[in-house]
């Protein structure tokens, strides 16, 4: 495994790369250190062409995170605490923004941040012992790591302010009924399931995974012409690719595709 700092790795499995929170002793609370050495990560899997979908877990047997760290905040200055913004700020849109499929493992506690950073993924698999959250506003902030912003483009405004407002923990099951997790796993098959679904799409176009989630991300919100104009763009941008020549060639042979990944 490769490491990001002391607490965050990232492991190949192909053409999967999952990245894992690995601060057991504080519940992947992500303190100033762990959010650098996430964004660093990030950034590395970001330019790497060979990635085609990311999970994202956790080596604790009993949360997947549990948000910032209020221990080390509560050492901080107001001067400290903007300082620390921006770096907080680049872990949470540093998972957002990877241009392949990403994918959260979830099981145990996902609250507040460590929420956020599920939901920063396209999709989020969970097991029957997770329980997500943003109680922010329960401890005089609010979500801050896009949860605003990101729990409403999932579930729709009237239930977002519901669960923001209340600041309540939703258990794995009515998680799953208010779609705020898309796919509910036996215990413990979170990590398994959720890379078994990775390599599902990593057997798909590279090229054509990054144009369809762009297409998909900068589309949201725009009105249906102007996003179907996004999209026409985004399918020139692979219609001449030599991965739609493979996929073609390897479709008329009856064959698995090798993509060139260009």
């Amino acid at each position: 495994m490769e490491r990001f700092g002391e607490w965050v790795g990232v492991d190949r499995h192909g053409f999967v790369a999952e990245l894992v929170m690995d601060r057991p002793k504080a519940m992947n609370a992500v303190s100033t250190a762990m959010a650098d050495g996430l964004a660093q990560a990030c950034a590395a899997l970001a330019a790497d062409g060979s990635v085609r979908a990311v999970v994202v877990s956790s080596t604790h047997a009993r949360a997947f995170c549990v948000g910032a760290d209020l221990k080390e905040r509560n050492s901080f200055s107001d001067a400290d605490l903007r300082r620390q913004r921006p770096r907080t700020r680049a872990a949470y849109t540093g998972v957002l923004d990877l241009p392949m499929p990403t994918i959260a493992a979830v099981h145990g506690f996902a609250l507040g941040g460590g929420f956020e950073l599920a939901l920063a993924c396209d999709l989020i698999v969970a097991d029957g012992t997770a329980v997500v959250g943003l109680p922010e506003v329960s401890v005089g902030v609010i979500p801050g790591g896009g949860g605003t912003q990101l729990l409403p483009r999932r579930v729709g405004a009237a239930r977002a302010a519901e669960l923001v407002f209340t600041a309540r923990r939703v258990p794995a099951e009515e998680a799953a009924r208010l779609g705020l997790v898309d796919e509910l796993v036996a215990d413990g098959e979170d990590r398994t399931a959720a890379l078994a679904l990775a390599a599902r799409i990593a057997r798909n176009s590279p090229v054509g995974l990054r144009a369809a989630k762009r297409a998909m991300r900068l589309g949201h919100g725009l009105d249906l012409r102007a996003g179907l104009e996004l999209e026409d763009g985004a399918w020139r941008s692979v219609a001449f690719s030599g991965d739609r020549a493979e996929g073609v060639a390897a479709f008329n042979e009856k064959r698995d595709p090798e993509w060139p990944g260009e």
